[in-house]
């Protein structure tokens, strides 16, 4: 018999979507990793998209998009990154190629736009992004950007990130390509202890936050990647002991290639939810192979929880049997939401991710109750139909995700990138239960429902 469900999903993604049942999820393991299926509206964003998301937190680095004006529109500006220092980052220069420039050619234009750009700002590091259009007309991006490096004695970065040219992951990749480019120039720096942390983008300030941990532990934070970094501390990258990998799903590659040039080990981590945080604070002190650390994480940790216990079990009480979906971009951040969901009584019935990975959904199929389902890389259409069929309370995802929840008369938590409160450490904990609480119990949804 044919369900609902069945009927709103496409052939080719009856694989990318899975089921847990009392015994287990049906068939091998879920298909992810591949590219989306097209005509399917994925709500996934492109190669380009990734690369800026990695890349455009470096506070001093100037962003050149090599294409038309509507690639630039993508900024930073509608993300919560915050900086210390600059925040030229925020500001997008394209070159804004024409349909004469596609017919003859985009070079000329980019030098234009470089020579602009260096004689007016005097900019240290500069990353020149080749959109679809440049992937289509072939502008040699790699040749004009040595040509300005040589001559100007900076580093002018080639990212190349056609949209078209593969995914959100693949993005990620060519951002941490381009980061290795910088990296290299300065790998022989003598080691010292301390960590590097990659893969969190400082939204709503959550960088400085995980640093004061580990200032209140005694663990120095060499630099970071990329939120509120800058070409200086990038430069001195090499000589940490240790990289702890926050976003998994965007900075896992980059540890990878600093492993095997630098000789860094990393960890996987997340500072989401109170149980995540303290395994993962502990986890850098046990990696990092000092027993006065560890233990001074432990009681760090300890104090933190016991000051929690009380506001915990106030929102429990409140958001206990309430059903919760979650779409966000990697496996990890999925992980953790749904552990604190756990822990305030919610369950989880729709889990999805851009960009998981096959351990991830392995972690999730162990994780989750009986009846969730299980996507990756889901449409508009699909979310809806398994948030109608389990009744969900609230959804948590990002900025795309959050107009169709209101459309359905869903409560939303935005746990992407334009929140401006801080969702990550003990401090996030409370931020979380409350904005969950606040969206949740609402009174506006008993007059929608009605």
């Amino acid at each position: 018999m044919q369900t609902e469900s069945d009927s709103k999903v496409l052939e080719d993604r009856k694989k990318s979507i899975i089921f847990k049942y009392e015994d287990g999820c049906t068939g091998k393991g879920i298909r992810c990793e591949v590219d989306s299926v097209s005509g399917a509206v994925s709500q996934r964003a492109c190669v380009y998209c990734g690369a800026r998301v990695v890349l455009n937190p470096i506070t001093d680095a100037f962003h050149i998009v090599h294409g038309p004006i509507g690639c630039a529109s993508y900024t930073w500006d509608i993300r919560g990154s915050l900086s210390s220092g600059e925040d030229l980052y925020r500001n997008s220069f394209s070159t804004d190629l024409r349909e004469k420039d596609i017919i003859f050619g985009g070079e000329r234009k980019l030098e234009a736009a470089l020579e602009e750009l260096i004689n007016k700002y005097k900019p240290k590091l500069i990353f020149v992004y080749a959109t679809c259009i440049v992937g289509v007309i072939g502008d040699d991006i790699d040749a004009v950007c040595k040509k300005f490096s040589d001559k100007y004695q900076i580093h002018v970065i080639p990212v190349k990130s056609p949209g078209f040219s593969g995914n959100k992951s693949t993005g990620y990749r060519m951002a941490c390509n381009a980061i290795m480019q910088v990296l290299n120039t300065y790998k022989e720096q003598p080691k010292q202890k301390g960590i590097n942390i990659l893969g969190d983008y400082n939204l709503a300030g959550e960088m400085w936050i995980i640093k004061n941990y580990m200032k209140q532990i005694g663990i120095p934070v060499i630099s970071t990647f990329t939120g509120d970094s800058n070409l200086e501390s990038m430069k001195k990258a090499s000589s940490a002991s240790l990289n702890v990998v926050q976003c998994a799903g965007s900075s896992t590659y980059l540890a990878n290639q600093m492993k095997d040039a630098m000789g860094i080990p990393y960890i996987k981590v997340s500072f989401f939810g109170l149980e995540d945080t303290t395994a993962s604070l502990i986890h850098i002190a046990e990696a990092l192979g000092d027993e006065k650390l560890r233990e001074k994480a432990i009681i760090y940790c300890e104090k933190k929880q016991k000051e929690l216990e009380s506001t915990i079990e106030q929102y429990r009480k409140k958001l206990y049997g309430k059903k919760a979906a979650i779409y966000v971009g990697g496996g990890f951040k999925a992980i953790s939401l749904i552990r604190q969901f756990n822990t305030l009584g919610i369950h989880t019935v729709v889990v999805g991710t851009q960009t998981g990975k096959k351990e991830d959904y392995e972690i999730i199929e162990s994780i989750v109750e009986k009846d969730t389902v299980i996507l990756d890389d889901a449409n508009p259409s699909e979310l809806e139909t398994f948030m109608k069929e389990r009744v969900v309370d609230i959804l948590v995802g990002g900025v795309k995700e959050r107009p169709l929840a209101y459309k359905m008369g869903i409560a939303f938590c935005d746990h992407n990138h334009e929140r401006k409160h801080p969702l990550a450490g003990f401090e996030g904990v409370i931020n979380f239960m409350k904005e969950i609480n606040d969206s949740v119990n609402n009174p506006v949804w008993n007059y929608i429902r009605q």
